[in-house]
């Protein structure tokens, strides 16, 4: 096994160091898996979803620009709100210089600075959650933000922003599809956010580094801003390259992460707004698109589904939203997603995927009444990825 291991990578090296990178070949060598060693996994990403371009001698230049420029977002976003404590001493709550928090003008930086604070305590509650069942997210990154955490500076932190606020959160959860949950049984939470430690001052937890993604998309993108589950996807995409073996890479994990989220978040961000729930860009059409690809493949488990009023949105529609990023553990996630960001027809596999879920417990489906297929669906029973994604290929391969 260790052979065709060291071929493979020899395969990967082998294309990724041509002056230019066929994609053809690297999507399908990325297909069937990539592996972890030297830090192949974050390249590949990386090139697949268009942060990287194919002509390598453009790589030093392009990623310097995209980390200076993510800098720059980190002090217009983050050290800008934060500077009026740090200059006065004071609370930003007690900041009234320029702007005092009850004017009314919606251009106000006040106004602004409150509005931000719902988003930041929804994204807050959430990455608090990421992966309960590791413990990667609670511990302190190598390489925490030194432009923010400057002891000089004492610029707030989104974490200290969160304890400080006075505000309620509303509590944005739009949970669209009704029965719907976007958490997962396969993670628990604790019971309160107080059993998590608190780390010592200068250092910093990954899941501090995801919220401050996430906050920065949330305010590049206000037409979006952050819809839960979004944690869920940029989750996998950090965990994979700050533990990049490669050092160099891993040190600029949170802003390559933000580059590849935000393209990866276009890709799919259609699934994320109701409003286009029944294009033919949203969530409706694509959940459709499992059970007609179902019909067409396994025509007696679509009747059966059909018959017990099984929607595809009681279950299909975390699978498709959250690029399955809820139905297995963090290792399998990224290995389905190295065959998602692989396809050329992007997520068109992912449909096929859903599909080879579905007919690989056909049997159990076919037998079970409504609440006994409910809940193997919504806590599903298979955790060999290798086997559904084989399956998912051979339904690719007999249209």
């Amino acid at each position: 096994a260790r052979g065709i291991a060291l071929l493979r990578i020899a395969d990967f090296q082998e294309v990724l160091g041509e002056p230019t990178v066929a994609l053809s070949k690297l999507r399908e060598l990325c297909f069937s898996g990539i592996p972890f060693d030297g830090g192949l996994r974050c390249l590949c990403w990386k090139i697949l979803l268009n942060y990287l371009p194919l002509e390598k001698a453009l790589w030093s230049s392009l990623l310097k620009k995209q980390r200076d420029l993510y800098s720059q977002f980190l002090k217009e976003m983050i050290i800008q709100p934060g500077i009026a404590k740090a200059n006065l001493g004071v609370s930003r709550e007690d900041v009234t210089l320029e702007d005092h928090p009850l004017n009314p003008n919606p251009d106000s930086r006040w106004n602004t600075y409150f509005k931000d604070n719902e988003v930041l305590l929804q994204i807050d509650k959430d990455v608090r959650r990421l992966y309960p069942d590791m413990a990667f997210f609670q511990r302190p990154t190598d390489y925490p933000c030194l432009l923010i955490l400057d002891p000089q500076n004492e610029f707030e932190t989104l974490r200290r922003r969160v304890e400080q606020t006075t505000l309620k959160s509303q509590t944005v959860a739009r949970n669209r599809s009704g029965v719907t949950n976007v958490s997962s049984p396969l993670k628990t939470t604790p019971s309160s956010l107080s059993e998590y430690e608190v780390l010592p001052n200068g250092c910093e937890a990954h899941w501090e580094v995801v919220e401050r993604i996430l906050f920065i998309y949330a305010k590049l993108n206000p037409g979006i801003a952050y819809v839960q589950g979004m944690n869920e996807i940029v989750g996998p995409l950090y965990y994979t390259f700050a533990t990049d073996p490669n050092s160099e890479w891993k040190e600029h994990a949170e802003a390559d992460t933000f580059f590849c989220f935000t393209n990866l978040m276009a890709e799919i961000r259609d699934n994320f707004i109701k409003s286009l729930d029944d294009s033919q860009c949203g969530i409706t059409y694509k959940m459709e698109k499992v059970y007609s690809t179902l019909k067409e493949k396994d025509v007696e488990l679509y009747l059966k589904l059909q018959e017990q009023n099984i929607k595809p949105q009681f279950f299909a529609f975390r699978w498709l939203t959250l690029l399955l990023s809820q139905e297995f553990l963090l290792p399998d996630v990224i290995r389905i997603w190295d065959s998602l960001f692989a396809d050329d027809k992007r997520f068109d596999f992912l449909l096929l995927v859903c599909c080879a879920m579905l007919t690989l417990i056909r049997d159990q489906l076919l037998e079970g009444d409504f609440t006994l297929n409910m809940r193997l669906l919504q806590d599903y029973p298979i955790s060999d990825v290798h086997l559904i994604l084989k399956k998912a290929k051979e339904l690719q391969d007999s249209k």
